[in-house]
């Protein structure tokens, strides 16, 4: 893992500095930026394995640096906030975010983050046996990359987590509770609306002419993966 290049995007030279010395003790490259406008030129500029987003940065704020990126990119992205508001995490996570951490914190802390978000991206190694095939669809569950009838479709990280966490289980049905602990882990502290927001836009991104997302409204209980044909 070390070699990773990773983008620090915050408005304080000196959470920058101190991030920075943690990451390159871990044999890391770090890049910095002072604000988002500089964050988002840097992402467009040079390839990133981790980014992490300040929320409060001028110019361009962190979410909608976020939201940008996200257009084009399944970069993994770590937010930070000085803000302890729930609000804060769930629109950072509802936006691609793939993890959140609230100032002040631990740089071990930010470190096991950054590799617990890294070990979730998975090998670049295809083998037949990580793939799953429907009508219609395929999932590359190394990779991570989600094709419906040859068109490759862009999720980000938490997208395909939970696309894919339900495809491996056809008919199967995951209440709210059990998806956001699956996906988002124990330690997550939001609530259904993030899942429901997250299912949301991938029906949006998965659907086939004439058919439905793949995924099916368990009223009361949450969803399930189903192939209609």
């Amino acid at each position: 893992m070390n070699n990773l290049r990773v983008l620090v995007a915050d408005d304080e030279s000196k959470i920058r500095q101190a991030i920075g010395l943690y990451l390159k003790k871990e044999g890391y490259e770090v890049g910095e930026a002072k604000d988002g406008a500089e964050a988002f030129a840097k992402f467009n500029a040079e390839p990133w394995d981790i980014i992490i987003l300040d929320i409060m940065m001028p110019k361009m704020d962190g979410v909608q640096v976020c939201q940008e990126i996200r257009k084009t990119s399944m970069v993994p992205i770590i937010m930070l906030t000085a803000k302890n508001e729930e609000v804060d995490r769930i629109l950072g996570l509802e936006l691609g975010a793939d993890d959140y951490m609230g100032k002040p914190f631990s740089p071990r802390e930010l470190i096991a983050r950054i590799k617990a978000v890294y070990r979730r991206m998975g090998t670049k190694t295809s083998t037949e046996e990580n793939i799953l095939k429907y009508p219609e669809l395929k999932i590359n569950l190394l990779t991570r990359e989600v094709f419906i009838m040859e068109q490759q479709i862009t999720l980000t990280l938490k997208e395909f987590e939970l696309f894919s966490l339900l495809a491996r289980s056809p008919g199967q049905v995951f209440s709210r509770e059990q998806l956001l602990e699956k996906v988002w882990g124990i330690d997550y502290y939001g609530d259904s609306r993030c899942v429901d927001t997250h299912i949301n836009r991938l029906r949006d991104k998965l659907k086939v002419p004439n058919e439905t997302s793949f995924i099916s409204t368990v009223w009361g209980i949450g969803y399930k993966f189903e192939i209609n044909k």
